[in-house]
C-alpha cells in the first residue's frame, strides 16, 4: 500500500508545526499542548474562515510569526492574543430574507403602477428592484427583460397599427395590455421570488 505524497501546502504547515514543537521542548507539557493545539486551530480556522479565508499557508504562517516568538510569549505565561482572533471573526451576515418597504414598493410600481403609468411606473419599480439585495442578478435580468420587452412590443404593435391604418380603440387597448401585461408578469415573478426567500 502506498501513501499519497504530501501537498506543498501541507509541507509548509507541518514544517512550521515541527519547528514550533522543537522550540517549545522546555515548556510544561500542558502549556506546550495548549500552544500546539491553539496554533493548529488558528491555521485551520484561517483556511476555512467564512468571512475571509486565506488559502495560502505561507501567508498564515507569516501572520503567526516565528515559532520562537510564540514560544517566548508562552513562556511569559500567555498564548498571544492574535492566535485567538479567528474565534472572534463574525460569521457572514445571513442571506437577505423576505423584503422591506422598498421591495414591496418596487413590486407595486411594477404591477399597479403599470396600469396608472404604463412604462414609467414599471421602469421606476425595476430601478428600485435593481438596487435591492433581495433578488438575484438573474431574477433582476428577467424582470428587466419582461418590462422592457413588453414596452418594446407595444411600441412595435402601435407602429404596425399606424402603418396599416388601424388606429381603432381596440388597437390602442391591445398596445396598452401589452405594456401592462409584461410589467404585471415581471412584478408577479419578483413577488414570488421574494416570498420564497
Amino acid at each position: 500500500m502506498t501513501t499519497a505524497p504530501l501537498e506543498h501546502t501541507d509541507v509548509i504547515v507541518l514544517d512550521y508545526l515541527a519547528a514550533l514543537w522543537a522550540q517549545s521542548d522546555d515548556l510544561a507539557p500542558e502549556l506546550r499542548d495548549e500552544l500546539m493545539s491553539t496554533v493548529a486551530d488558528y491555521i485551520a480556522m484561517r483556511r476555512t474562515s467564512p468571512s475571509s479565508p486565506i488559502q495560502d499557508p505561507a501567508e498564515i504562517v507569516r501572520r503567526l510569526g516565528p515559532p520562537e516568538a510564540l514560544v517566548a510569549a508562552a513562556r511569559r505565561g500567555h498564548v498571544p492574543p492574535h492566535l485567538r482572533l479567528p474565534a472572534l471573526i463574525p460569521p457572514p451576515p445571513p442571506a437577505a430574507t423576505g423584503g422591506g418597504a422598498a421591495e414591496y414598493t418596487a413590486i407595486g410600481l411594477m404591477t399597479a403602477g403599470a396600469f396608472v403609468l404604463p412604462g414609467a411606473g414599471p421602469v421606476a419599480g425595476m430601478l428600485m428592484a435593481s438596487a435591492s439585495p433581495h433578488w438575484t442578478a438573474p431574477e433582476k435580468a428577467t424582470g428587466w427583460f419582461l418590462t422592457i420587452g413588453s414596452g418594446t412590443a407595444a411600441v412595435a404593435a402601435a407602429f404596425f397599427f399606424a402603418v396599416v391604418g388601424a388606429g381603432s380603440p381596440v388597437a390602442l387597448l391591445f398596445c396598452y395590455m401589452l405594456v401592462v401585461g409584461g410589467s404585471l408578469f415581471a412584478g408577479m415573478r419578483m413577488l414570488d421570488a421574494l416570498r420564497r426567500r
